[in-house]
């Protein structure tokens, strides 16, 4: 079947046969297939959906274009995280030092902005120097020695997915649960891993903001990932407000940094320590949650993931003075400016797709792929949803290139935090825990 038939296949309902994934994912990596056919398929599933036989085939097929690490002659187990994706979610920064500084290694593969959201690749690399552009043989020996590696989707991995992966943040076909969960998947089987958590975010600021949505991405990833022997558990995370209060780049490498030396906001602490605890449990290095838990809280508090992250970023080209003075080598924006309270009131929500919006306009995101981001931008958050402020106090501060630029951003945000009379309901900061033996409501928390 011609290509130009399966995307009208797909258009009409019907469904891509079973033996189709494969050579269509090879000639698209091969650029056989035109980027403007692949956006109207992607489109099209989005529409149209696909059923689990052809996510299967999706997921095989990006999987099987390229190569795979080989980690079992590794000591330890090998446990990686994935987010889906939200503003201001630094927590890849701290987590694979943190869980590597305890004992298990963490390959941990990331993307780059896509969309209203930042990327983990985008931030390592407002550290000056920091290599993401790792090949297999050199990610497979930093884990050897430090048992962990950060690095990006090399042409090796999944190039097929690749591809895909960048078209879909420029074409509006980014929130389907068939094309993210194989997109995820298809990347993290290539890892060669013995475990995998998934943090699955919710709310405003999400790709899939509603909950079921989520919840549906959630089991869709850990069956894929159970059929194939790697254990995964998924948290459902609160992305209805910004996660901390650093959103951009460099902002968020400070922060990072913040909290691995026992500061920084106690939401990003909290999501960094959970997520910790059940890679820990699947690396096989506490017995349970609890005592996983412990762990991670110590390895935290006593300046061994601290002293990991320096290792990580010295090995990976980065300046490791980063670890004890961020804004010693971190580029700065020229020019802050700020949203203020306009009367006195209660915060009623914190927007996440606003802030990214200003973000983009700052240049700090992308609204195309090939768009070279400026690491200094940003947006600092100075309120949260149910806080009371007095007229004139800060709302946001903005980080920006110049003054023309700024006031374009304050302008986005002239909404982005709407204040009224009544404390807004709660929401729960990780609300959902996922299993392939099903799903677990978690005791109620306030986030953020």
């Amino acid at each position: 079947m011609r290509f130009l038939e399966l995307i009208a296949t797909k258009r009409d309902g019907g469904r891509i046969p079973d033996d189709a994934w494969r050579p269509m994912m090879r000639a698209y990596a091969a650029d056989e297939i035109p980027d403007y056919q692949m956006a109207a398929l992607a489109m099209a599933i989005v529409l149209r959906g696909l059923d689990p036989a052809e996510i299967e085939g999706l997921t095989s097929a990006m999987l099987e274009s390229g190569s795979r690490f080989s980690l079992g002659h590794l000591p330890m187990a090998r446990v990686d995280k994935h987010s889906t994706g939200g503003l201001g979610d630094k927590v890849s920064l701290i987590l694979a030092p943190l869980v590597a500084a305890c004992g298990v290694a963490v390959p941990m593969m990331s993307g780059r902005a896509l969309g209203h959201t930042g990327g983990t690749l985008d931030k390592l690399e407002a550290i000056p120097g920091f290599r993401t552009g790792l090949s297999i043989q050199e990610a497979e020996a930093l884990l050897r020695r430090h048992g962990c590696a950060m690095l990006g989707q090399t042409t090796e991995i999944a190039p097929a997915d690749r591809k895909l992966y960048a078209l879909r943040g420029a074409t509006a076909t980014v929130e389907a649960i068939p094309l993210i969960a194989a997109s995820i998947m298809s990347k993290k089987l290539a890892e060669d891993l013995t475990g995998l958590v998934l943090d699955v975010k919710t709310g405003a600021g999400a790709f899939l903001p509603r909950q079921e949505d989520a919840l549906a991405l959630a089991r869709t990833m850990i069956d894929i990932g159970e059929r194939r022997g790697c254990r995964t558990v998924a948290l459902l995370t609160d992305m209805d407000a910004p996660l901390g209060e650093a959103c951009g780049n460099a902002l968020e490498v400070a922060e990072s940094v913040a909290v691995l030396r026992g500061k920084g906001p106690a939401d990003v602490r909290e999501v960094t320590l959970a997520l910790a605890a059940e890679m820990l449990v699947l690396g096989g290095v506490a017995p349970d949650l609890a005592a996983a838990r412990t762990m991670a809280t110590a390895a935290l508090d006593d300046g061994r993931a601290l002293a990991r992250f320096r290792v990580i970023v010295e090995a990976q080209g980065g300046d490791p003075r980063v670890a004890e003075d961020p804004w010693g080598v971190l580029a700065r924006a020229p020019i802050t400016l700020t949203l203020t309270a306009p009367a006195a009131g209660i915060v009623q929500r914190v927007a996440p797709r606003a802030i990214g919006a200003a973000i983009i306009a700052l240049g700090g995101g992308r609204s195309h792929t090939d768009e070279v981001i400026d690491p200094a931008v940003g947006v600092m958050v100075r309120a949260r949803p149910g806080q009371s402020v007095a007229a004139g106090d800060t709302l946001l501060v903005v980080h920006a290139p110049d003054d023309q630029r700024g006031r374009a951003a304050l302008e986005i945000l002239a909404e982005a935090v709407p204040l009224g009379p009544a404390v807004p309901a709660p929401r729960p900061l990780i609300s959902h825990r996922v299993t392939a033996g099903g799903v677990e409501e978690l005791p109620a928390a306030p986030s953020h």
